[in-house]
């Protein structure tokens, strides 16, 4: 009997050293799956952290490099202009050349950038009596460009009224410069001898030529 009842004692013994042992085991494993959980909380808040920030920063610098481009190109255009020459963007005027029988006729570049004028003008003098064009001269156009603010020009030959009749008066010249279908009208006074077609002829010569 005293032998059956030690061996029941230590039966119980160890059945409560057992469940104890069981339950400090789930605690500790409770406790470090906590402990576990935290810490990956607290990376994912870091790590999104981070990301907001260098996101942002990225931004910034994207907007920064585009503004800084579009001002650059903004900039480069606007200093290097090529195209031809608009009559809108002229200013025209006319002098009296050297030799008689001849009017200069000065275009101005008014634009803000540079501008290339080649070819014959378009030159018709007009009056009371009519409208003749003038003919193209034997001289080669060449290219010519125009800065901002400054001038080329091209010479008109008629041929002077020395037959001490009244000769035909134009009183304006249209002028259309190459390359362009709008025309300026200058005020002008030239008088030429009437002529059955055998005399001298109206020409004009291309832009950039003479003096």
């Amino acid at each position: 009997m005293r032998v059956q009842k030690f061996s029941l004692l230590a039966v119980a013994v160890a059945a409560s050293l057992s469940l104890t042992a069981c339950q400090s085991g789930d605690d500790s494993s409770a406790g470090s799956d906590d402990s576990s959980s935290s810490a990956q909380g607290s990376g994912s808040q870091s790590s999104g952290s981070q990301h907001s920030g260098g996101s942002s920063a990225s931004t910034g610098e994207g907007t920064g490099t585009a503004g800084s481009d579009a001002s650059a190109g903004g900039s480069t255009g606007a200093g290097t202009g090529t195209g031809a020459c608009q009559t809108s963007q002229l200013a025209f005027s006319s002098s009296g050349g050297m030799a008689e029988g001849t009017l200069i006729v000065n275009l101005k570049n008014t634009g803000s950038a540079t501008c290339t004028l080649k070819g014959f003008p378009g030159a018709d003098l007009k009056g009371k009596d009519g409208t003749v064009s003038a003919e193209r001269s034997k001289l080669a156009p060449p290219s010519v460009s125009v800065k901002a603010g400054e001038e080329t020009r091209f010479t008109l030959h008629y041929p002077s009224n020395g037959s001490g009749g009244s000769g035909v008066t134009f009183t304006s010249l249209v002028v259309t410069p190459p390359n362009e279908t709008h025309s300026h009208t200058l005020p002008v006074s030239i008088n030429v001898p009437v002529s059955d077609g055998s005399g001298a002829a109206i020409t004009v010569d291309p832009v950039g030529t003479g003096k």
